[in-house]
């Protein structure tokens, strides 16, 4: 399992930097700096052409590349370890990793889509969709591979991961929401003053995404306030409670960059670090809602550790001897 957990956080790792990248390429408006060549850049994968835009662009898909070997390399190694509990059959790494191969080449061939459509607004946002579709698999694979805390919290938590869902669906339409805001004429700069609009640049559809998306990331910092509170009184297992108010913390400071984007008039450089902030609480809900669903296989001498009334609170069946 160890191997299959290395590969796991090495590709969920190249999934954020290839997200937070991409928003990079936005921001640069270097989404066309290889043309509408796909996947080559101007008929070559080293083009001998310069020009930072061509630069951006080429580093993200070679970080596209590389996400895409890790996948494989994991599925790979899946494969080979099928027959080992936990790796094989329902519930398993070996499917999870499966899913992620399919989700990287839909990914893959939607950024070609993307290019020849000449970054069309609801093109860029179901780009990042299946993004964080992939991210959220990741996580899975890692989950069930014994990563991210699954080691200390294997039982499923139905009150928390209720909780943990509804965290998952209100933070994919929060990022969805953005990217709708980032990539739609005027809706940037719609609503001027934070949280309120003092004033407001442009009226109509713009307005109406950017005012819904603040809207959803105000009702998920409360959601997440009572998830954390509730993780504590419930005394769920500490990865449960340390997600929980990680996503807090993250959403709270999400918050806090936005306000400073809008009030302090951020440059688009700067601009990133929201994207890549948004990026981190999709992981973290994830992870959470994972961790209370109880996704890790155990095998029958784990459980009976797990479940033993002289285990410790930081215990783990990760230390057992066979």
């Amino acid at each position: 399992m160890l191997t299959l957990r290395r590969l796991g956080v090495l590709a969920l790792v190249l999934g954020f930097a290839q997200v937070v990248f991409g928003a990079i390429v936005r921001i640069t408006g270097s989404g066309m700096g290889c043309g509408d060549h796909w996947p080559d850049c101007y008929g070559s994968f080293t083009p001998v052409h310069s020009g930072p835009n061509l630069l951006v662009e080429i580093s993200h898909r070679y970080g596209a590349a590389a996400l895409s070997f890790v996948i494989g390399a994991l599925v790979v190694a899946a494969w080979l370890k099928r027959r080992e509990p936990g790796v094989g059959g329902p519930g398993g790494v070996l499917r999870a990793s499966l899913l992620a191969i399919v989700v990287v080449v839909v990914a893959a061939l939607f950024g070609a889509v993307t290019v020849k459509l000449e970054l069309q607004p609801w093109v860029v946002v179901t780009h990042l969709a299946i993004a964080m579709a992939l991210l959220a698999v990741l996580v899975v694979v890692v989950v069930r591979a014994g990563g991210l805390g699954a080691l200390a919290a294997a039982e499923r938590s139905a009150r928390t991961l209720r909780g943990g869902i509804a965290a998952v669906g209100l933070t994919f339409l929060a990022l969805v929401l953005g990217a709708l805001t980032a990539n739609t004429p005027g809706a940037p700069l719609s609503c001027q003053g934070f949280p309120l609009c003092r004033e407001i640049g442009e009226s109509g559809a713009p307005l109406m995404i950017q005012i819904t998306h603040r809207v959803i990331a105000f009702l998920l910092l409360g959601h997440l306030i009572g998830l954390a509170i509730g993780t504590r009184k419930r005394a769920e297992p500490r990865p449960i409670r340390t997600a929980a108010w990680t996503s807090l913390g993250i959403v709270t400071l999400q918050i806090v960059v936005a306000a400073a984007m809008v009030e302090m008039h951020l440059p688009a450089s700067l601009r990133s670090i929201h994207q890549a902030i948004g990026t981190a609480l999709w992981i973290s809900v994830v992870t959470l809602a994972a961790l209370a669903s109880g996704l890790r296989y155990m095998t029958d001498i784990e459980r009976i550790v797990y479940e033993s009334p002289s285990r410790g609170e930081f215990a783990t069946p990760e230390g057992v001897s066979t």
